[in-house]
């Protein structure tokens, strides 16, 4: 069986029980590793005043790590500038809040050749190469570039945006070029696809049928393969002394209210102040329920060196403090507004004891909270998921109360139908969305995409 070597941005391995701290790539990468021989490389995190090149290897939970530290401007360019500032708010619909900056470009591309230059020693004649994420999309062009004959394929964890919307990144060109020197590409939903194969025909003159792209002068397949997560080891999480201890805690913080939860990074691709004004008018519509429900706002800050997330953050807090101040009494506080991050078995815990749960992103490639929310609940007493459609979940998801998380009134009246939906209705859709946490987990799709990179033609896409 060939080494699978998986590259992305950062190297975050879960352990001692923390997965649920962990973004959904940390969590999938480390348990698909687990079954394969093979490795882990990317970025440490840590930066420094000069770039060495050194490698450092280390090994956890049966994954063996590599990993490089950054150069201080490498972050600030690459990082902080191209991968947060440009990248992710294109890919995210937010062009209002994407920076252009011909520094950002170039720290990009920097980053990526130091990349290839430090992997390309490691890696072995048979090895699949699995590289991940917006951050490293030029990556297969400079290995092969480095002689690197194996096969290569990527995976986008994000939305990929409609066609018009990307043409406005200058060197657009170039971006999608480089895709197109990976022998797989894969994406979340049809969704995103479609919009890589809007971006071939119509703007790259080029052509995709049956899962083969052409453009630029070469080929690449191109499909569909939806993360999930390690399903067995989270229920096992949610019915450990963690969990345990944390839904007891939270059952009796609770004093017989019903709770509604949310789980996001700190990212205004979620959706969270949209929620924040929805819930206002969830207990303006609805005031029997004040003072018997409360929102649990999860929401550990990220990026904080960036002025849109450091904008969110002022925006939420102020939002929190007019919704208590408006409405919370001497004994109940309808928001809790937390911003800090919790380890998987708390976290079990905390969606097993909440009535519903509010996973309305404005734009997610996925989502796993999704999955994970469903996969703690209790199934004599399941909470009811309100899932937004602009969630890659929502496409497998459709048991879930799905909403529009731009209109506030649906999403209001979608916290009402699950606050009051019949324990028969509750335990039917919670069934049918836990069979498919079950069936479509991080395993199947880690085997469905490996397979797919297994059986390309040949090893280095082909030359049209």
């Amino acid at each position: 069986m060939s080494r699978i070597i998986v590259i992305s941005n950062r190297v975050a391995m879960p352990s001692n029980g923390s997965a649920g701290s962990q973004g959904g790539l940390a969590v999938a990468i480390a348990a698909a590793l687990k079954e394969y021989r093979g490795m882990w490389f990317g970025w440490s995190g840590e930066s420094t005043s000069e770039y060495t090149g050194a490698i450092s290897i280390a090994r956890a939970d049966d994954v063996t790590t590599a990993t490089i530290d950054l150069e201080e401007q490498d972050v600030e360019e690459y990082y902080n500038g191209y991968a947060n500032k440009t990248l992710w708010p294109l890919f995210h619909y937010r062009l209002d809040l994407v920076e252009f900056d011909r520094a950002f470009g170039a720290g990009y591309a920097r980053v990526n050749q130091r990349f290839a230059d430090a992997v390309t020693p490691l890696i072995e004649p048979d090895d699949l190469v699995w590289i991940h994420d917006y951050h490293l999309i030029p990556l297969a062009r400079e290995l092969r570039a480095r002689g690197l004959k194996n096969r290569i394929g990527f995976f986008l964890h994000t939305p990929w945006p409609p066609a018009r919307l990307l043409a406005t990144l200058p060197h657009h060109e170039e971006l999608v070029e480089c895709l197109m020197t990976y022998d797989l590409i894969g994406f979340q939903t049809e969704d995103w696809l479609d919009s890589f194969r809007s971006y071939i025909i119509g703007m790259a003159g080029g052509s995709g049928s049956d899962g083969v792209f052409s453009a630029y002068g070469r080929s690449a397949r191109a499909g569909v393969f939806p993360i999930g997560i390690d399903a067995d080891a989270f229920i096992a999480a949610a019915h450990g002394p963690q969990a345990d201890a944390a839904h007891a805690r939270i059952v009796h913080s609770i004093a017989g209210r019903k709770m509604i939860v949310g789980v996001d990074r700190l990212d205004y691709s979620k959706g969270i102040e949209d929620r924040f004004l929805a819930y206002e008018r969830f207990l303006s519509d609805h005031p029997e329920w004040i003072g018997n429900t409360f929102l649990l706002q999860i929401a550990p800050p990220t990026r904080a060196g960036i002025g849109s997330y450091q904008d969110i953050r002022e925006r939420l807090d102020a939002q929190s403090g007019r919704i208590n101040g408006a409405f919370a009494d001497v004994d109940w506080v309808p928001l809790r507004y937390v911003n800090r991050a919790y380890p998987r078995g708390e976290l079990a815990g905390i969606y097993r004891a909440a009535a519903a749960a509010l996973v309305t992103p404005l734009r997610d490639g996925m989502n796993l909270v999704a999955k994970e929310y469903v996969a703690a609940q209790d199934p004599d007493d399941p909470g009811v998921l309100i899932l937004s459609k602009f969630a890659g979940a929502a496409t497998q998801m459709t048991a879930a109360l799905l909403v529009n998380p731009f209109d506030g009134h649906e999403v209001m009246e979608a916290m009402h139908q699950a606050l009051t939906m019949p324990l028969a209705e509750r335990q039917g859709r919670w069934q049918e969305l836990f069979e498919g946490v079950q069936r479509d987990d991080v395993l199947a799709w880690r085997e469905c995409y490996i397979a797919a990179l297994q059986d390309t033609a040949e090893p280095v896409a082909a030359t049209a």
